[in-house]
C-alpha cells in the first residue's frame, strides 16, 4: 500500500513538472500561452508603479497575451515581492522590483522573507523617476539660497540651523538627505513625517527648510512658484524640467532616484526571460509609452537582464551605508 502511494505521488509530481515545462516551453518559443501571465505589483492600486505596470500590460497583449495585474501591498512591498520569489519558475508569475524592495528594505528590515541576491531573475528595468531637492520659495529668498552651492555654504556657516523633512525614517527622501549631508559635509536636523504628502505640506508651510521629494509630486508647486527647485538627484538633468541642474553638477557622483523594474523567480529558464524581456522592452521603447509615463515625470528605461541585475546589485550595495547612517530600522 505504501509503495503504491509513493508511486502515485511520484507520478503526480512528474506530471506537474511536465505541465510546467510545457508551459515554459510555449512561453519561450512564442507559442500561444496556456494561461495569462500574472504581474504582481507589491503596492496598492492607483500609484505610479501600478499605473505604469497596467500601461505595459496593455501594450504587450499582442505578444504575450493577457497580463493580469495583481496588487499585493504590505510590509513596505515585501509581501508582494515574496509571492514572486516563491512562485513557480515558469514565467507565468512575474513581479515588480523597486528601489525600496530590492535596495533599501534588505538593510531596513531586521528580517526579510526573501533574498534579493539569489531569489530573482532580472527581466528589465522599467522606469526612473527623478527626486528633487526643494526649498520653500520664501525661505530660499530670505536665506538668499539660489543654488545647491548656496545651501551647502549656508549649512557650513550656520551649523545646526537647517532642518530637512522626509516621508519617514528610512524613506527614499530620508536616505537622499543622508547622502546629501554626508557628501556636502553639513548637518541638518531630520524631521520625519508620516508620508510624502505631510512632508511636503510641512515644507510649504515653512516648518522645514528643505526636503528631497519625488519630481512628479513636487512639480506643480515648483511651477506655481511655491517651491524652489535646487537640483534633481539623477545623474543627468531631467527631460521634464531641463533648467533644473543635476545634483552631480555640484556634488560629483551624487545619484539617487526612484526606480522600478520587472523580475521573475530565480531559475526561470533563460529563454523564457528572453521572451519576456523582448516583449516588455519593445513596449517601453514605444513613443506612446514615453508620452504616457512623461505625464508622471517618469522616464521609461529598458535594460538587458544582465544590465538590470548588475544595476540592482549596485543599488543594494549603495544603500547599506545610508540606511545604517540614518539609524532607521524596522523590526
Amino acid at each position: 500500500m505504501l509503495k503504491s502511494q509513493t508511486l502515485l505521488k511520484r507520478k503526480w509530481l512528474l506530471s506537474a513538472m511536465a505541465i510546467i515545462a510545457l508551459s515554459s516551453f510555449n512561453l519561450a518559443l512564442g507559442q500561444p500561452l496556456e494561461k495569462p501571465i500574472r504581474l504582481v505589483v507589491p503596492y496598492a492600486p492607483g500609484g505610479p508603479i501600478d499605473v505604469t505596470a497596467r500601461a505595459l500590460a496593455e501594450r504587450v497583449k499582442d505578444t504575450l497575451g493577457t497580463v493580469i495585474i495583481d496588487n499585493k501591498p504590505g510590509a513596505g512591498g515585501n509581501l508582494g515581492v515574496d509571492i514572486v520569489a516563491k512562485a513557480p519558475a515558469d514565467g507565468y508569475t512575474i513581479g515588480i522590483s523597486a528601489v525600496a524592495t530590492h535596495a533599501i528594505n534588505p538593510w531596513l528590515f531586521s528580517k526579510m522573507p526573501f533574498n534579493v541576491a539569489t531569489d530573482f531573475a532580472a527581466i528589465t528595468q522599467m522606469v526612473r523617476v527623478p527626486n528633487v531637492l526643494v526649498m520653500n520659495a520664501d525661505t530660499a529668498q530670505r536665506l538668499k539660497i539660489n543654488t545647491v552651492g548656496d545651501l551647502i555654504a549656508y549649512g557650513k556657516a550656520n551649523p545646526g540651523k537647517l532642518n530637512v523633512g522626509s516621508g519617514g525614517n528610512g524613506s527614499a527622501g530620508h536616505l537622499a538627505a543622508e547622502m546629501f549631508k554626508r557628501d556636502a559635509g553639513i548637518y541638518a536636523v531630520h524631521i520625519p513625517y508620516n508620508g510624502g504628502n505631510p512632508a511636503q505640506l510641512a515644507l510649504l508651510s515653512g516648518q522645514v527648510d528643505f526636503n528631497f521629494d519625488n519630481l512628479a509630486t513636487a512639480a506643480p508647486n515648483i511651477k506655481a512658484g511655491k517651491l524652489k527647485a535646487l537640483a534633481v538627484t539623477t545623474a543627468q538633468r531631467a527631460s521634464a524640467l531641463p533648467d533644473i541642474p543635476a545634483m552631480a553638477e555640484t556634488l560629483n557622483g551624487f545619484e539617487v532616484d526612484t526606480w522600478w523594474g520587472l523580475v521573475a523567480p530565480a531559475n526561470t529558464p533563460p529563454a523564457v526571460v528572453a521572451r519576456l524581456h523582448q516583449a516588455f522592452s519593445t513596449a517601453l521603447a514605444a513613443p506612446e509609452t514615453k508620452t504616457r509615463f512623461g505625464l508622471m515625470m517618469a522616464e521609461p528605461v529598458s535594460s538587458t537582464p544582465d544590465q538590470f541585475a548588475a544595476f540592482m546589485k549596485r543599488e543594494w550595495v549603495k544603500y547599506e551605508p545610508l540606511v545604517k547612517a540614518s539609524g532607521a530600522k524596522v523590526d
